[in-house]
C-alpha cells in the first residue's frame, strides 16, 4: 500500500511538475517563430523542361508561412543568374535584398539593384519586379541603362530578362542618336 502511494505521490510531483513549466514555456515562446522556416547559403534552380533558366542564390532565406501571400525574404544578398537554351549566361541580376511571391511567382529585389548582360548593358534602380512566368522585368522607379555608348534616365521599365530588349515609361536626359538615322527635309 505505501508502495502505491509513494508512486501516485511521485506521479502527481511529475506532471505538477512538467505542468507549470509547460506553462512557463509557452508564455515565453515566440509564436511567430513557428510560422518561419529559415535557412543559410539557399540556391533555388529555375527550370522548363530540364533546362536552366535562372539561379537564384541568397546567404540567409526567411519562408514566412502565415503570411498572405506567403513569402520567402532574402536577407543579407540576391543574386540572379539568368541562362539561355544553350546553358550560356546572358545576364546576371543583383541586390541587397528580395522577396519571392510563390502565388505569382514573382521576385522583388529592392536597394542597390544591378543587371548586367553578356552585351555591356547594365541597369541601375531601387526596386525591380522579375515575373517569372513572364519571363520578364518590371520596374515603376528611376532607372539608369548604361550601354558601351550612352547613359540613359527615366521613370519605369520594362524588360526582356537577357535585358537585350527594353522600354523606358518616362525617358529623361540627352540620348546620343545616330545622325544618319534622321531624316533630313
Amino acid at each position: 500500500m505505501l508502495r502505491y502511494a509513494l508512486i501516485i505521490l511521485c506521479g502527481s510531483l511529475l506532471i505538477t511538475a512538467c505542468g507549470s513549466n509547460i506553462t512557463k514555456v509557452n508564455t515565453k515562446t515566440d509564436k511567430s517563430q513557428l510560422d518561419t522556416e529559415q535557412a543559410d547559403s539557399v540556391t533555388i534552380f529555375y527550370s522548363t523542361n530540364g533546362n536552366t533558366k535562372a539561379k537564384l542564390s541568397s546567404k540567409k532565406f526567411k519562408h514566412i508561412l502565415n503570411s498572405k501571400p506567403p513569402f520567402i525574404e532574402m536577407l543579407e544578398g540576391v543574386k540572379v543568374t539568368f541562362y539561355d537554351a544553350n546553358n550560356a549566361i546572358t545576364s546576371v541580376l543583383t541586390a541587397k535584398r528580395g522577396r519571392y511571391y510563390e502565388d505569382n511567382n514573382n521576385v522583388l529585389v529592392r536597394d542597390s539593384v544591378k543587371i548586367v548582360n553578356n552585351k555591356n548593358k547594365e541597369l541601375h534602380t531601387e526596386e525591380l519586379i522579375w515575373n517569372e512566368k513572364l519571363q520578364k522585368f518590371y520596374t515603376e522607379k528611376n532607372v539608369t541603362i548604361q550601354t558601351p555608348t550612352q547613359i540613359i534616365n527615366g521613370l519605369g521599365m520594362e524588360a526582356n530578362q537577357d535585358f537585350t530588349d527594353y522600354k523606358i515609361i518616362e525617358p529623361k536626359g540627352i540620348i546620343q542618336i545616330n545622325s544618319k538615322a534622321l531624316p533630313l527635309n
